[in-house]
């Protein structure tokens, strides 16, 4: 293997993977603004070719999207009653109690009654869903920009069909913020600025990878995490219609990229991996919740060194990546360039999943038919 000596400077511009203080002064100027505007400069391309079905792996996608389309207003029931702070305790209490693991001892934490925890429960469920709406709202662009971008028939086709999966995505977690829980979050700093790289990338492949890959791809890790843990009824629902949507965009990069890299030099695959790994690492980052802790009245670098020592910590870190590493792996990223990303993805901790099935193979067994739609939980 080459050599794997690592620069982070170059790669993430920090010279430590997990340096709290660099972590923590990216922050979000824009907070109190409704606007962002991201400047972008691609080709849009027109095919004259309108052979559908001339690859039958998107078309059969295409075909799925079409029979699996649900109304985000009269398919979930939204009558269903939601006590946020009842939840909080629940989901608390599953776990062994509110600081189950730590030792709080001299830390802000100390003098902490139950009130003060339900709080932060309530708060990092609000920033949580915040984010998930906040990706799906750069998923909506970044589909609307492929729809224009990629030279194929059967692609455009399947993400027109995407557009309108994340336009709903968007509006079902944002009715739910409103009408059951108690308020939203801006936009995450490290998320706002992937989603702006990946914008600004003028090559469609990259919008592909960035988005349908690794922002989609811990989505659809993310959503099954909540879905398994959650004992909220409605919330249960929509996380499992939207994992069923998920699942086919995860899918529909993989199968895209999958034949296009294998046209690409070493130089530009190797290129495509070091974007994979600084995408990862800012995903990572916006785990941290630092906006949650500014809104408690806590320094975040005042209490995140105690909350990563969590032993729970790691294992949710990792099962982010559960979606991605064999997607990633099926595109032959992993292995190219002497295997650089794979020693990567070692260093974050997160190789351990490079043979779980990849997206191309599970969408399936994630769907929801349209003829259930109405029943299924």
């Amino acid at each position: 293997m080459a050599d794997t000596t690592t620069n982070y400077d170059d790669l993430i511009g920090r010279s430590e993977l997990d340096d709290l203080e660099a972590i923590l002064s990216v922050t979000n100027s824009e907070r109190d603004e409704v606007l962002h505007a991201v400047q972008s400069n691609y080709q849009t391309i027109f095919t004259w070719d309108y052979s559908k079905g001339s690859r039958p792996k998107l078309d059969k996608l295409y075909e799925k999207a079409k029979r699996s389309q649900w109304n985000a207003q009269t398919d979930m029931p939204w009558d269903v009653e939601v006590d946020q702070e009842k939840l909080v305790v629940n989901n608390a209490l599953a776990q062994g109690g509110f600081n189950a693991g730590m030792d709080v001892t001299g830390t802000p934490f100390e003098k902490w009654t139950d009130k003060e925890w339900v709080q932060l429960g309530i708060e990092m469920q609000n920033w949580t869903l915040s984010q998930f709406m906040h990706g799906e709202q750069g998923a909506l662009v970044c589909t609307a920009k492929i729809v224009e971008s990629v030279p194929w028939i059967d692609a455009k086709y399947y993400a027109a069909t995407q557009v309108m999966d994340e336009a709903r995505h968007v509006e079902v977690f944002s009715r739910y913020l409103d009408d059951k829980l108690s308020g939203h979050y801006p936009i995450s700093a490290h998320l706002e600025l992937l989603l702006d790289d990946i914008i600004r990338d003028s090559r469609w492949d990259m919008t592909y990878l960035g988005m349908q890959i690794m922002v989609e791809g811990l989505a659809l890790a993310a959503f099954g995490f909540m879905h398994q843990m959650t004992t909220e009824p409605l919330l249960k629902k929509l996380l499992r219609y939207v994992m069923s949507d998920e699942a086919r965009h995860v899918a529909f990069g993989v199968l895209s990229l999958q034949e296009y890299y294998r046209g690409l030099s070493a130089a530009e695959l190797k290129e495509r991996q070091e974007f994979t790994f600084e995408a990862a690492v800012r995903m990572r980052d916006r785990f941290l919740q630092q906006e949650v802790w500014e809104r408690m009245g806590i320094k975040p670098k005042e209490v995140l060194p105690l909350v990563l020592q969590s032993p729970e910590r790691p294992v949710f870190q990792a099962m982010l990546f559960s979606k991605i590493v064999p997607n990633v792996k099926k595109l032959g990223l992993l292995d190219t360039s002497d295997g650089w990303l794979r020693q990567k993805f070692t260093e974050l901790g997160v190789i351990g999943f490079e043979n779980w099935t990849d997206t191309g193979e599970e969408y399936q067994s994630l769907s929801i038919d349209q003829e259930s739609t109405g029943a299924a939980a």
